[in-house]
């Protein structure tokens, strides 16, 4: 992301009349607030219209799922689920679940939660009208029947290990006296807040476009904040974001960037930095194929491939990046995947071995030091977003480490949009990704399987086993030996190289001191900020900007 210092004239007012909504909770509590720096502004906060982070994590705390994954929790185990709307859940079949609503669950504007409300939240998420990011999971996979006001059904049309976590995770129930006399085609356009009526422990008392939005305590809720009010501050980048905090305007930042950012707070008092592994992982992908199944000249080559993966320091390039906390991955995974383990089988980096593969496979140093086979160099290009400082940086890391192994490679930088067409039409050598993991593991199977080749596995790479051991492993239902075959899947595709995995960063939060209690969730940080809470130093009168003249 281009780094711009945040500039202009911050005039600001006090927050009046925005109070808890309940008398029942103590003064400290109503009077309390929070400010989080936010790089970006979502474009809705009407759950199935989110896209962007930050409008998950304010939509999170207006809206429930019928439950949550604990942090670190296996999709597969039923216990690493925690009740949210419904109370409790039971298997009837190989197809179908049973959830009940808890008892009292009410809307913000008053009205009783019903199935009724499950059932229309599950049909809008999986209407193509709506195309909510989720709708591929449940789309003509999933139907919902209510049983009485205070029960569901959810069936599914095949079985699967992850059933619950279809029926939770995807999905932020809706109400359904509020939305369904309003056409879908006019949602995405929609600007009425008082629409944005939840169950959550917060509901949204105003948001400002282009400058702030505020959430209130919803002390009805069956999740009472301790915290009387979070206001979001939207910045353009996250340069800006972070200099809000170091200014002290505001109390939260989600990740604070570089290690040379990170140092930017050495020898402050006010703020704790909290280290947590990041839902992403980044890479080096090679175009193993063209879009007719024809190898790339230089990629299609096992040997290549797992040579340039040898003579590359993954350790050393994901430090570089992101600090200490980062690691290299074992796989296609950040440290959160449940998967994850240190047993998974990589190839290990040694240069002189990469130079002994090569010469054996007939790739011999020219005069100009580059490495030739049968008239074909050893040279590529690798395209990269320009909107992407990390990954630039570590492309010219690569070149730096290929050309003492005997590549020519080069550099290019594109625009973003350029950089999805072009790696969406096959038209690279190579090119640095970077994907967010959910907490399944099926995600796999977009990226790096056949399947994929009409999804994101742009470098058109294949292998049948390694196709098959991840099959075998998504039908799997028992947790231990679920993680032995997708060890197994990813020991197959880590020895074919289709790719380098460069890093699985940790962020690194700001957190004022003045809060304690905390805990964060890394796929969504600040899920459990209703548990947080104020010392008793901590009531601060805050201000919102307000647009420059």
């Amino acid at each position: 992301m281009n780094a711009r210092v945040f500039r202009g004239l911050l005039l600001t007012l006090p927050l009046v009349a925005v109070g808890c909504q309940s008398s029942a909770h103590s003064c400290s509590t109503c009077e309390s607030t929070v400010v989080v720096a936010a790089t970006g502004e979502p474009h809705s906060l009407l759950p199935p219209l989110v896209y962007q982070s930050v409008g998950r994590d304010i939509s999170d705390l207006i809206f429930e799922r019928l439950a949550d994954l604990k942090a670190g929790g296996s999709p597969l185990d039923p216990a690493a689920f925690v009740p949210r709307l419904a109370a409790r859940w039971e298997r009837i079949d190989s197809l179908t679940w049973r959830f009940r609503l808890r008892d009292g669950a009410r809307w913000q504007d008053g009205t009783p939660v019903t199935a009724e409300d499950v059932r229309f939240s599950f049909e809008v998420f999986a209407d193509s009208i709506v195309d909510a990011v989720a709708r591929t999971y449940l789309a003509n996979r999933i139907r919902v029947e209510v049983e009485d006001p205070r029960t569901v059904r959810i069936r599914f049309n095949e079985p699967s290990p992850e059933q619950l976590y279809d029926a939770t995770y995807h999905v932020r129930i809706l109400p359904q006296h509020v939305w369904s006399r309003i056409p879908r085609e006019t949602w995405a356009a929609d600007t009425n807040l008082a629409r944005l009526v939840g169950s959550g422990p917060y509901r949204l008392h105003s948001w400002k476009r282009g400058q702030h939005a505020i959430l209130v305590a919803d002390t009805s809720a069956q999740r009472k904040p301790r915290i009387g009010r979070v206001i979001w501050r939207f910045t353009g980048d996250a340069e800006a974001a972070l200099n809000l905090v170091l200014s002290g305007e505001a109390d939260l930042l989600e990740s604070i960037g570089s290690p040379q950012q990170i140092a930017r707070f050495e020898g402050d008092t006010l703020f704790e930095l909290r280290s947590y592994p990041a839902a992403v992982y980044g890479f080096l992908a090679f175009r193993v194929a063209d879009r007719g199944g024809k190898p790339h000249p230089v990629f299609g080559n096992r040997v290549v491939r797992r040579a340039l993966v040898m003579g590359t320091d993954r350790t050393t390039v994901a430090r570089a990046l992101f600090g200490k906390e980062s690691r290299a991955p074992a796989g296609p995974m950040s440290q959160l995947l449940w998967i994850n383990s240190p047993d998974v089988a990589v190839l290990p980096y040694d240069t002189s071995a990469a130079a002994r593969a090569l010469d054996a496979a007939g790739w011999q140093r020219g005069p100009d030091g580059v490495r030739r086979s049968g008239g074909t160099p050893l040279a590529f290009n690798i395209l990269v977003p320009s909107t992407s400082g990390s990954r630039r940086q570590a492309a010219v890391m690569l070149q730096e480490s290929w050309r003492h192994l005997g590549a020519k490679v080069s550099v290019t930088a594109v625009d973003f949009p350029v950089f999805q067409e072009r790696i969406r039409t096959g038209k690279f050598d190579a090119y640095m990704g970077a994907y967010l993991d959910e907490p399944s593991a099926r995600g796999l199977a977009d990226g790096w399987t056949r399947a994929g080749w009409d999804g994101l596995n742009y470098g058109r790479y294949s292998n049948p086993v390694f196709d098959s051991l991840l099959s075998k492993a998504a039908r799997t239902d028992q947790v231990r030996a679920a993680r032995l075959l997708y060890r197994e899947a990813l020991d197959t595709l880590n020895a074919d190289a289709p790719a380098i995995f460069l890093y699985a960063p940790a962020n690194v939060a700001a957190v004022r001191r003045t809060l304690s209690g905390i805990r964060i969730n890394p796929y969504s940080w600040l899920s459990d900020l209703p548990e947080w809470r104020p010392t008793p130093t901590a009531v601060r009168t805050a201000s919102v900007p307000r647009a420059s003249p």
